[in-house]
């Protein structure tokens, strides 16, 4: 592992219309670049939030080609950044679905990874109802990608509740966990969820989630933040568009491992 890596997440309010969330996104992108970030997370479906299954599906991409995805890599080139779309719409096997897709891009605008969301989220208390399995189609491939700090495990949203996704990829120096997580389930789990990932595997975890009321009413939890290897909240915002900022410390991660080997004591492996 090498020196320090300032990290942000970018909390968004995303709405219908995707131009106006880029923009919205390229904003967000120029203020973490200005405070040095080095990489930039953006929230899961930062393009487009919508309760419509055919406004998703009108700006689905196929992977490696669409506006979208140029935006993104001409972003990341503009701030010489790494730049991780939290993620975007792309195109299925089937044509009344889309992958739920998380796309990582070097300073050089390059596309060097791609995480399709694997947990589709379900939810029915009677007032409210999801089923994402109705229109997308789940990944089933867990995406770890060695960055100059370490290594870095993609994950989005759901994802989160299931521990044995990470165990498969550990160890990891960060995990990303872009979202748009409820209100209703978010006050509850979001952050207990994401520090005990942050302390079963010893690493960084940025999380950054869509954080608000959007068109149609639909309420999302926010509260992003960055969390340390031990479990500590080293930034956070509740509601609104901003950022989230940290450095990830080689040092720390190596400390606390050290501490506490708790990663080596494991039995079942």
């Amino acid at each position: 592992m090498s020196n320090k890596f300032k990290i942000a997440g970018l909390q968004m309010v995303s709405g219908l219309h995707p131009a106006e969330n880029l923009v919205a996104a390229g904003q967000l992108v120029a203020e973490a670049a200005a405070a040095g970030a080095q990489l930039a997370l953006l929230p899961e479906y930062f393009p487009i939030i919508s309760s419509n299954d055919a406004d998703r599906f009108a700006v689905r991409e196929p992977y490696g080609s669409g506006p979208i995805q140029d935006w993104l890599a001409a972003t990341a080139r503009q701030h010489g950044l790494w730049l991780v779309a939290g993620s975007i719409p792309l195109t299925a096997s089937a044509a009344d679905k889309v992958r739920n897709a998380s796309l990582v891009f070097d300073p050089a605008g390059n596309c060097v990874g791609r995480y399709d969301k694997i947990h589709l989220f379900s939810f029915d208390n009677g007032a409210e109802h999801y089923d994402e399995a109705a229109y997308i189609e789940a990944g089933n491939q867990p995406v770890a990608l060695e960055m100059p700090f370490g290594r870095m495990a993609l994950s989005i949203c759901y994802d989160l509740r299931f521990p044995e996704l990470y165990r498969q990829m550990t160890p990891v120096e960060l995990i990303l966990v872009p979202a748009a997580f409820t209100e209703t389930t978010g006050r509850d789990h979001w952050e207990i969820l994401l520090r005990a990932r942050a302390i079963e595997n010893q690493c960084y975890v940025l999380a950054v989630g869509q954080g608000g009321e959007h068109p149609g009413g639909r309420q999302t939890h926010g509260n992003s933040m960055v969390i340390d290897p031990w479990g500590l909240v080293l930034d956070r915002r509740d509601k609104g568009s901003g950022i989230v900022l940290a450095e990830i410390d080689p040092e720390r991660i190596r400390q606390v491992r050290a501490n506490l080997p708790a990663l080596n004591n494991r039995r079942f492996q």
